[in-house]
């Protein structure tokens, strides 16, 4: 009779008593699993909570400027939503973030043909002085022509960057030029010694005199100039204008500015696993939003999704095995500042993270799947993506996921993310403006991101075996900010 060896039998004695994680075995989602979320699926293309969530954020509640008047109406309303739809857990985790604030803004051009302009404060701007702005343009193409420039040719005028994005499905135009400008081209223009800044705004309609709000890279308010954007037709106006080939003269005349400090927070509702109740699959998306709209789009839609999602998990037979979590993140808009907040709170604990993203792209169709996850969890990957292609969702296997705005803090830490791209052909026409409001979105798009986030949070909560979240773990897939 063949005896084991003691290493050999120690080791099954601590498998099977489950002193040892078989890590490097294959994950895999039961067949019963599969099943269910087929369920899932064709009841989330039919169910209509998601609608109705976003529908009552942006009407009962309205814009949610991060610290302003309805800052604490919003997450009023979220706590009592989630406890309203039967959420087993409730709660909050504060978020303090510097408190910027929003009166008016005019701009106009002062010679050599004058007339008003239509534009919008950017985030963390400074307000200008008593009696506004008044100061030369001088105009680039593009940041690296901004970065190129002597200091000089800067020093005392207002800068102004009119690079245009184009419309892509992906919205591939929005990172490398769009908040790539806003952000960064203040500061550049700053250091130089420019008096302020103007940008054509980040968003791809043509049309529209709505210009698109969004936040600066500015930290530190003794720095900051008057940064502002203008509509997309007032920008051609003022390259009309330029095109003439005198001196430009434009005012700026902001009221705004950072206030101190202002401490909101991160709302959250729970689906408690009944197996593995401290393992958990976040979802979500962020509470607040710009102020001139009522953030339908950016993001009640994605509040929303995940809500709907986690509540038909909710409502079947039984629990799930691990935690459904839904994160209602604050003052993502202004600098991730509820994503970081929950990483650095939570990152001890980031191997409990099983799999999760978060919704903040609109309400498109989801149309593609990435996944950053251990190779061992590839094949569980491939069973979700089955249950999702009928549905229009695309895995493409060797692009990483993100995790999404602000779970990209998260998937930084080490927790395996998937990401899950809307079609927003169309979501930077609206993106930042008052045109983000609940007519965009279509409620058969928005139950189809519904049935993505369902499917996707059952089968991952009902694995056997872990996608690979571990302190560090994805360190090279580059988080999504």
């Amino acid at each position: 009779m063949h005896r084991p060896s003691l290493t050999l039998l120690a080791a099954s004695l601590m498998l099977a008593s489950g002193l040892v994680c078989a890590k490097d075995a294959a994950t895999t989602i039961p067949a019963s699993a599969v099943q269910t979320a087929v369920q899932l699926r064709s009841k989330a293309m039919h169910d209509d909570t998601a609608y109705k969530v976003v529908e009552g954020l942006t009407t009962e509640v309205g814009a949610r400027l991060a610290g302003g008047t309805n800052d604490q109406r919003a997450r009023d309303w979220m706590v009592a939503k989630f406890k309203a739809l039967g959420f087993d857990k409730v709660y909050t985790e504060p978020v303090t973030y510097p408190l910027w604030v929003r009166r008016s803004e005019h701009g106009a051009i002062v010679a050599p043909f004058p007339q008003p302009l239509a534009l919008i404060a950017l985030g963390y701007s400074p307000g200008t002085p008593q009696g506004g702005l008044t100061a030369e343009v001088v105009q680039f193409a593009n940041l690296d022509a901004l970065k190129a420039a002597d200091p000089a040719s800067v020093k005392g005028k207002i800068v102004y960057i009119g690079e245009r994005m184009q419309r892509h499905k992906d919205g591939m135009d929005y990172p490398r030029i769009g908040s790539a400008i806003r952000v960064a081209g203040p500061v550049m223009a700053q250091e130089k010694g420019a008096a302020g800044f103007l940008l054509r705004s980040a968003g791809t309609d043509a049309d529209s005199r709505t210009p698109h709000t969004g936040v600066t890279g500015f930290r530190d308010p003794a720095k900051a100039i008057p940064a502002a954007a203008l509509s997309n037709p007032d920008a051609d106006q003022l390259e009309r204008v330029l095109a003439h080939g005198q001196p430009v003269t434009v005012k700026l005349d902001l009221d705004c500015g950072v206030e101190g400090q202002y401490t909101g927070a991160n709302v959250i509702g729970e689906i408690t696993g009944s197996k593995y109740p401290d393992q958990v699959i976040p979802i979500g998306g962020h509470l607040d939003s710009w102020d001139p709209g009522t953030g339908a789009i950016d993001d009640g839609a994605g509040v929303a999704i995940a809500v709907g999602a986690a509540k038909l998990i909710h409502d079947l037979p039984q629990r799930p095995d691990r935690t459904i979590r839904v994160i209602a993140f604050a003052n993502e808009e202004m600098g991730l500042w509820g994503g970081r907040a929950y990483a650095d709170k939570h990152a001890a604990d980031v191997g409990k993270f099983q799999l999760g993203t978060e919704s903040d792209f609109g309400a498109g169709p989801v149309w593609r799947m990435t996944a950053s996850v251990k190779p061992e969890a590839r094949g569980a990957i491939e069973q979700i993506a089955k249950v999702l292609a009928p549905i229009g969702v695309n895995y493409d296997p060797k692009q990483p996921g993100g995790g999404g705005s602000d779970l990209s803090q998260m998937h930084g830490k080490g927790m395996a993310a998937l990401t899950l791209t809307q079609d927003g052909t169309h979501y930077f026409d609206w993106h930042h403006t008052a045109n983000d409001t609940l007519d965009k979105i279509d409620p058969k798009e928005l139950a189809q991101n519904v049935a993505v986030y369902a499917v996707f949070s059952y089968m991952a909560a009902q694995a056997n075996g872990d996608f690979g979240s571990a302190p560090g773990a994805f360190a090279h897939d580059g988080a999504e900010d």
